[in-house]
């Protein structure tokens, strides 16, 4: 049996729209994370952007497990000496409701050009509503997966 390669006319991506009020931060990345990359469906290949678009809302309403709203911590730097700033999960949540999820989610995809298209399909929104009416995203329960 010979291995089966995506081609760019075979690859069909769907809109996906995920509520996360009261989702944990780390599992609900993982879901997105693998249906971005397209690990979920049969016509997937490792070389190929075989991903769906996911729209999550409600990005303010993410949860953590434990004391990590006080205790996880993100750091950036400016590239000047000194220019290292760190903020906790509580407070980038506040500031960049979306922020949070998106640096979760990229860690998981896979490094380079292929990585950086991935992420692309990932739209984050503080709030119910969302801009991609016109795309017809289909609810998507991550909870039972």
């Amino acid at each position: 049996m010979k291995t089966y390669s995506a081609k760019p006319d075979d690859i069909r991506r769907d809109w996906y729209v995920i509520d996360g009020t009261d989702q944990v931060l780390g599992r609900l990345a993982s879901q997105i994370a693998l249906r971005l990359r397209g690990k979920h469906k049969p016509i997937f290949t490792p070389h190929m952007d075989t991903g769906d678009f996911i729209v999550v809302t409600n990005v303010e309403k993410l949860r953590v497990t434990g004391t990590k709203v006080d205790t996880k911590l993100y750091h950036r730097h400016s590239g000047y000496p000194g220019g290292i700033s760190t903020t906790t999960f509580g407070k980038m949540q506040a500031r960049f409701p979306g922020r949070a999820l998106e640096k979760a989610v990229k860690g998981m995809l896979p490094k380079g050009p292929l990585g950086y298209a991935m992420i692309k399909k990932l739209k984050c929104y503080a709030g119910p509503s969302h801009p991609h009416t016109a795309q017809q995203p289909k609810p998507l329960d991550v909870t039972k997966a």
